[in-house]
């Protein structure tokens, strides 16, 4: 891994490396949330029962490179945006997918 940024969107994690792909990881633990007493954490589960929660780790690997992923960024514009660039010499812009976002703010 050559590059590791983090999302503004608090729990989105994008990784490039020398296997010329670019990651995308859930860290919803490591999310900057405000503590939560044992008795709202027990009626928030029963509030989401049903819902379909986001696992943790690798969500996404794009690999639109030949070669080595040497940096990667998140837009300021659009927080499900991003770019990554890599030693082949190719810019390539992608979008987190929809069903990743939706399930980050519904």
């Amino acid at each position: 891994v050559w590059k590791v940024r983090y999302n503004l969107r608090d729990q989105l994690i994008m990784t490039g490396g020398s296997d010329s792909k670019v990651v995308l990881l859930n860290v919803a633990s490591l999310a900057s949330t405000d503590p939560v007493t044992e008795d709202e954490e027990e009626e928030e589960k029963e509030n989401e029962q049903g819902k379909n929660e986001m696992r943790e780790g690798v969500l996404e690997e794009y690999d639109k490179h030949e070669d080595s992923v040497y940096s990667v960024a998140w837009s300021s514009a659009d927080p499900w945006l991003f770019a990554s660039l890599s030693n082949d010499g190719r810019l390539v812009l992608n979008k987190v997918s929809k069903e990743i976002k939706f399930s980050i703010i519904l």
